[in-house]
């Protein structure tokens, strides 16, 4: 198959599984309306918040293994030279799925399990440094938001000292840049002190989603 018909493939493949929404389809089951609680975000966080640990977990581990699956196809199946660079164009694509899900009109989540799930797969160690700087920042200071922009930021400083490969290298940065711009809101409220930390307040106390 011709390389430009690959990356049709893996883009629209990667695209269409990172549009569906677990969020949406679990809080439905319980008869929710995601885009109407909490901070209407359809993501793991506002799913935990509104329906317990129990939902927004399972939504965490299914973003989380959509961005696996659509990460390792291409390592597994692809010619080796173009593996990593299609495995790239899928994830990046199943992010954007994820963001702008053509099944939600475009709407969606920020992206964060999904591209943990693409990093197990195309650069594992750089996922582990970032996990690692996520649970150290969370636990400390109960900010999702700032744990999930620091998670990006990481990407591409510890993808350059593990020698990774300047198409591993090139995606952690956009990726960095692309969590960073999902979470300007968030952003703005945690320099005006206004960002809420997660907690086991009730939905009705928190307004604004972190992740």
């Amino acid at each position: 198959m011709h390389l430009s018909l690959q990356i049709a493939l893996a883009c629209v493949t990667g695209y269409i599984l990172g549009s569906i929404s677990f969020a949406t389809v679990i809080a439905r089951r319980h008869g929710v309306d995601i885009f109407k609680e909490g901070s209407r975000n359809p993501g793991a966080t506002n799913v935990k918040r509104i329906l317990g640990k129990k939902a927004g977990n399972t939504v965490f581990v299914m973003d989380f293994l959509k961005g696996f699956t659509v990460g390792l196809l291409p390592l597994l199946i692809a010619d080796p030279d173009n593996r990593q660079m299609l495995a790239i164009c899928s994830i990046l694509s199943a992010i954007f799925g994820h963001s702008f899900s053509i099944f939600l009109r475009f709407r969606g989540g920020k992206g964060v399990a999904t591209t943990m799930g693409g990093f197990l797969a195309l650069a594992p160690w750089v996922l582990v440094i970032g996990i690692a700087l996520w649970l150290l920042v969370f636990y400390s200071s109960r900010y999702v938001s700032l744990a999930s922009i620091l998670f990006g930021v990481s990407l591409p400083i510890s993808s350059y000292f593990l020698n990774q490969s300047q198409w591993v290298i090139s995606f952690c940065g956009l990726i960095a840049i692309l969590l960073v711009v999902r979470h300007n809101s968030n952003i703005v409220r945690l320099l005006n002190g206004t960002e809420n930390r997660f907690s086991k307040k009730p939905a009705s106390e928190e307004t604004h989603d972190n992740a």
